[in-house]
């Protein structure tokens, strides 16, 4: 067997598999020809017609006079797969260059003709089977179309059958039309499964997006909720009314500008950045948790120093909005919330700590997932949107905690 098996065999195989992979490839990277059938078809022509080329040009030599090739198989899989039209015009390749190459022989016009006459009527439904099926009628097809052409062969001429002929000609090519038809089978499972991924990926981007407008619009709802509470339950002067007031529409045009991001798909980004004073901002955040704070028995106290970064307030506010309210959250028993602010020669340093729950090395490591929170009823989102506006921001940020005594989140900011 081995002498039969050699490298001429092993290169026409090689031709065949390079043309699927090539064609796979090209297909696949190319919406034009995802759109457009016909153009598909010709490039799996053309693919399959080069493979056919190439293993007539060469051959496998098993002896002095003794020459086969692998031509039938590029030309089963374009029938096959393609149709009638395709197989008719990789028929008309493989005639004209067996003339070209070895002069015309009208025994292998019988032999191609009848191969393709047959694959032709199968096609139909080959293309409807399913990959196991593919596999076995393949083979079983190949074998029958050798045999049957070697009995045509045999009847109108004097033909020779060899112990080469029958191994290369009956018996390797339904192997490799095995393999092949697999190959082909896994390629296009791969495109079409990616596919599917992708929009069940999408699926998933818009479930996250509507669960974060949600949860972000929470936020500043939140807020108002609390100063009509704190406005209905005591008797507050003009003045501090008005305060509340002013606080409270802020807070619905941002959950405004929060729906007007999401709803156009707008990532945080720093086309809109300008200077901004960290102590002013972190004042402007905790005087909107205050009521919050208020309501649940603690106590923020601030250490801030005057410092100047360069980013967007309206995500500056939002991220460390999202921390606060998270550590308030993880104090149910009431506590306290530090915010500091500590300017260096390499940045500026801000600081959140509260004397909460606390979080395991587990939960660390999975902060800012969506959908993972500590919370019993958290989504996780917070969390996600605040890491990614630091890093919008150039920022870095790290998270030291410890299961009932509290978290300590440091956040890093270049200097403007």
């Amino acid at each position: 067997m081995g002498t039969y098996i050699n490298q001429n065999l092993l290169n026409n195989l090689f031709y065949i598999l390079s043309s699927i992979f090539v064609y796979y490839f090209i297909y696949d990277h190319g919406k034009f020809w995802k759109e457009n059938s016909r153009q598909s078809q010709w490039l799996f022509i053309a693919c399959t017609g080069f493979s056919l080329l190439l293993c007539m040009k060469f051959p496998i030599y098993i002896a002095d006079n003794c020459i086969h090739d692998l031509r039938q198989i590029p030309f089963l899989i374009g029938t096959l797969y393609g149709g009638g039209i395709a197989g008719g015009a990789l028929l008309f390749i493989l005639l004209i260059v067996r003339s070209i190459f070895y002069g015309f022989q009208f025994l292998t016009v019988v032999v191609y003709v009848t191969m393709f006459i047959v694959a032709a009527l199968v096609s139909p439904a080959f293309q409807r089977l399913n990959r196991t099926s593919k596999l076995y009628t393949s083979v079983c097809l190949t074998f029958f179309l050798a045999v049957l052409t070697t009995g045509i062969a045999i009847a109108i001429s004097d033909f020779q059958v060899t112990q080469s002929y029958i191994v290369d000609f009956i018996l390797i090519p339904p192997f490799g039309m095995l393999f092949v038809v697999y190959i082909m089978e896994t390629l296009k499972e791969a495109i079409i499964m990616r596919s599917k991924l992708i929009k069940v990926e999408k699926m998933e981007i818009v479930s996250q997006l509507a669960a974060s407008i949600s949860h972000e619009v929470r936020n500043p709802l939140t807020v108002v909720k609390g100063f009509i509470q704190l406005m209905k339950s005591q008797s507050v002067p003009k003045e501090t009314q008005d305060e509340y007031m002013h606080i409270a529409l802020e807070e619905i045009h941002r959950a405004e500008t929060i729906i007007n991001d999401y709803l156009t798909f707008a990532k945080p980004s720093t086309n809109k950045t300008e200077p901004l004073m960290v102590d002013q901002e972190l004042c402007y955040v905790i005087h909107m948790l205050q009521p919050i704070a208020q309501m649940n028995g603690i106590k923020i106290e601030e250490k801030l120093q005057p410092g100047s970064i360069i980013g967007n307030a309206q995500h500056f506010r939002q991220c460390f909005l999202n921390l606060m309210k998270n550590s308030i959250e993880a104090m149910p028993n009431g506590g306290i919330l530090t915010v500091s602010s500590t300017v260096q020669e390499n940045g500026i340093i801000i600081t959140v700590q509260d004397t909460g729950i606390g979080m395991t090395k587990e939960q660390i490591s999975r902060f800012g997932e969506p959908y993972f929170s500590t919370k019993e009823k958290g989504t996780g989102l917070g969390s996600m949107v605040a890491v990614k506006l630091i890093e919008t921001m150039n920022g870095t940020w790290q998270i030291q905690s410890e299961v009932g005594h509290g978290t300590l989140t440091t956040i890093m900011f270049p200097k403007a």
